[in-house]
């Protein structure tokens, strides 16, 4: 039952002063009244983080991942109740929030399986050398250890799985670390709901209970004092470039500075090859303006630019999407205030000199509605107006013409850092793609061929980052098993008696991890 309260470690708080919840389809407030965390809560959530850390950081691999497997059976366990709150508070449709769901109950299982393989811990021994010269060499032992409370921002786009028990709080755990949550205030209802999953799960494993709490509340000042309170030691969130380096900002100028790995703004380039567009171009203007409508352009991933050369075939291809996207329903965004600046951002690029607007989708009676936008310009225009690659987080996106490969590929050397790039190749233009690798190896993240860059598998070798401004850490990923490396760090043991020494690094091997010594992984 929501009742508005949020979980401070093992117990649920209300509070006097309270925000209310909005359904973006018909602009109504949803019951209850949700309580506002105080930054007296905050604190009390962090000293619980950091109190349960030592304990929590030490529990066995498989111990976690039998918590993170029993978050995921509570999260289930909630029924249609988390799936009919989503999406009167998203305006997301039940079959998107479905499958949300199962990849946020996914990807707990996805690093519950991570865990057991053990290999994350990097345990690594250099065998001691008495008799080497000059200088022995020493017993010397390496693990990698949590680095502490972690703080996570809930993500507007994805009220499940880059929210309360999304990927930042599944990776954080895995690790070893106590989350405080910082729920989205336009989701409140979900939060709290899968909250109290996470906190029944950290009691049905008997775990110390400061392993999970949430504040809850509107006001920035409330994620401020979370991301300098001195017990927390990493930061995860996903949201806009003004918001991350916000915190970014506060986190640097701690006494003691912490990472934050944000995820903020990209737009995704893709790339026309010749060959492609001329035998298959209407095709790949049906699956752009599918892709750049797909949850009313709400995607990190949304294809914000398609680049391909002048002529015929860029023609019949501009006028196919148009009629796409002409025909394309406005949809609900999910907020009132992402939907003002969604409209803005449209209005702005309609304002542009050089740039021409092709189409836009059909009108619609309702509230929050979005209306898909498709513009193009050419290359020259776009290279003189920074203003122009600006990300626009909906569903708007910008063909551009360019008079030959040499113009596409200074076209990508002037982007900005991407989450994605794609190439749409057949054959016939392998050999003239090549020279476009190395550049978006320099600006992307993830680099496809044939396909649309929204629809993120949730993997081992998945990586979702990328140069700055798509992330503030281009050595990261925020989905995929490598995210848990986000959230440890290297400790090494130098000639400590076995029974000082962690379980993990001890000659016996009491947790089976695999190991790799003086050089050579173990037998």
């Amino acid at each position: 039952m929501i009742d508005g309260s949020f979980p401070i470690g093992a117990r649920m708080v209300s509070r006097d002063q309270g925000f209310e919840a909005h359904n973006p389809t018909t602009g109504e407030t949803i019951e209850p009244r949700f309580s506002v965390s105080t930054t007296e809560d905050v604190a009390e959530a962090c000293a619980l983080a950091a109190k349960a850390f030592d304990t929590f950081r030490e529990t066995s691999p498989e111990d976690r991942a039998a918590f993170l497997e029993e978050v995921a059976s509570q999260i289930e366990a909630l029924g249609d109740e988390l799936v009919e709150r989503a999406m009167a508070e998203s305006g997301l449709p039940q079959a998107r929030l479905t499958g949300e769901r199962g990849r946020t109950c996914g990807q707990l299982r996805m690093f519950a399986a991570h865990l057991r393989r053990g290999d994350w811990m990097n345990v690594t021994f250099d065998t001691p050398l008495p008799d080497r010269q000059p200088l022995p060499r020493p017993d010397l032992r390496q693990r990698r250890i949590a680095v502490g409370p972690v703080a996570v921002f809930g993500a507007s786009n994805f009220p499940l799985a880059f929210s309360v028990a999304g990927g930042d709080t599944a990776s954080a755990l895995a690790a070893g670390c106590p989350v405080v949550v910082k729920g989205h205030p336009a989701h409140p209802g979900t939060t709290e709901l899968v909250a109290r999953a996470i906190q029944k799960a950290v009691a049905a494993k008997g775990l110390p209970e400061g392993v999970f709490s949430l504040v809850q509340g509107p006001a920035n000042e409330l994620g401020a004092a979370l991301v300098t309170d001195p017990r927390i030691k990493a930061v995860g969130f996903t949201g806009s470039r003004a918001g991350g380096l916000a915190l970014v900002a506060l986190a640097q100028a701690r006494p003691e500075p912490i990472p934050v790995y944000a995820e903020m703004s990209s737009i995704n380039p893709v790339v026309l090859m010749p060959a492609a567009l001329a035998a298959r171009g209407e095709a790949l203007a049906k699956g752009y303006a599918g892709s750049m409508t797909l949850g009313a352009g709400q995607f990190c991933t949304n294809p914000g630019i398609v680049i391909g050369i002048a002529g015929d075939d860029l023609d019949a291809f501009a006028r196919t999407a148009a009629e796409a996207v002409e025909a394309a329903q406005p949809q609900v965004m999910l907020t009132a205030a992402i939907q003002g600046a969604y409209d803005q951002g449209v209005d702005a690029l309609e304002g542009k000199n050089g740039v021409t607007l092709l189409a836009k989708g059909a009108e619609g009676t309702g509230c929050t509605l979005g209306r898909a936008a498709l513009f193009r310009t050419d290359a020259q225009t776009f290279l003189g107006d920074p203003e122009i690659s600006q990300e626009v987080f909906g569903a708007a996106s910008i063909l551009i013409a360019a008079k030959d490969m040499d113009e596409v590929i200074a076209l990508l050397e002037r982007l900005e850092g991407q989450l994605t790039a794609t190439i749409q190749l057949d054959d016939a233009d392998v050999e003239a793609a090549e020279p476009l690798l190395p550049v978006l190896e320099r600006k992307a993240g993830r680099i496809l061929a044939n396909g649309w860059p929204t629809g993120v598998e949730v993997s081992t070798a998945m990586v979702h980052g990328g140069p700055f401004p798509a992330t503030s850490d281009p050595r990261t990923t925020s989905v995929g098993t490598a995210a848990i490396e986000r959230f440890l760090r290297p400790v090494c043991y130098q000639d400590l008696p076995d029974g000082l020494l962690p379980k993990a690094v001890r000659s016996a091997n009491p947790f089976d991890l695999p190991r790799t010594i003086d050089g050579s992984p173990e037998n």
